[in-house]
């Protein structure tokens, strides 16, 4: 059954990936960009040549509809297995009608006649058909872009510190002392209240007042972490190329 065909990527987006290595659906690699196949009627990436195998020894053509870079390796939604099983062709500069036709229907893809002989690979010089006599002019343009790093890692960290602390606390304490009064004519009433002749003991109890620890825990601050984003500016150059088209032999001035 065919399924309705994803979006091919820009010329732009796959024109870096020749030499990446191709991850399948299943998350298995399944080998490495050799070349871009454009099609020859709209000038899109149509197809890539991908090297599998032992030590790249095979070639085998996948579908770009719906690939997409994934890091620095490009996804695309086929399984290894059903790449290795892809239709050989017999390569050259463009695909023919019947091998393309074969090539979508391995794939599960919708396929037009209209795309007849479209597969003509990246920068290849284009001769023209005997309806066309026109010549694709190519510029290489450079797309800057950033990507997020991790630079360091800060953390928070709390831990138990000792420290001796020495606090001067007056404490009280009761001591004896004798008093002797003379007897007056204000207590001679008292002084003689009791036997004449005896025989008595009395106490006093003594107190003192001794110092008492108490620690108890009190919150002081709160401590977080934030991280603030700061701007530069960093100059990219970059070599491109372009494509330049002049006209040799007889011509008309």
């Amino acid at each position: 059954m065919a399924h309705t065909n994803p979006t091919p990527p820009q010329m732009t987006e796959a024109y870096s990936w020749r030499g990446r290595d191709v991850i399948g659906s299943d998350g298995e690699k399944i080998g490495t960009v050799n070349e871009i196949y454009l099609d020859e009627q709209t000038g899109n990436p149509e197809w890539a040549l991908v090297n599998t195998g032992l030590l790249g020894t095979k070639s085998n053509f996948v579908p770009l509809a719906g690939a997409s870079p994934s890091g620095e390796a490009v996804q695309v939604p086929f399984a290894k297995q059903q790449v290795k099983d892809a239709p050989g062709v017999s390569g050259g500069a463009e695909l023919s009608q019947q091998e393309e036709a074969e090539l979508y229907r391995h794939y599960g893809l919708d396929y037009s006649e209209s795309r007849s002989e479209s597969g003509l690979p990246e920068g290849a010089a284009a001769g023209g058909t005997a309806a066309d006599d026109a010549m694709t002019r190519s510029e290489e343009e450079v797309r800057v872009g950033t990507t997020r790093e991790q630079a360091g890692r800060v953390r928070l960290r709390k831990w138990v510190e000792t420290e001796h602390v020495q606090q001067t606390v007056p404490v009280r304490r009761e001591k004896a002392r004798i008093e002797r009064e003379p007897i007056t004519e204000a207590n001679v009433d008292e002084a003689l209240a009791g036997p004449e002749i005896t025989e008595s003991e009395h106490e006093v109890v003594l107190h003192e007042e001794e110092p008492v620890v108490e620690k108890r825990t009190v919150p002081k601050e709160r401590v977080r972490l934030e991280k603030d984003i700061e701007t530069d500016e960093e100059t990219i150059s970059e070599e491109v190329r372009k494509e330049r088209i002049e006209a040799e032999g007889d011509l008309e001035r």
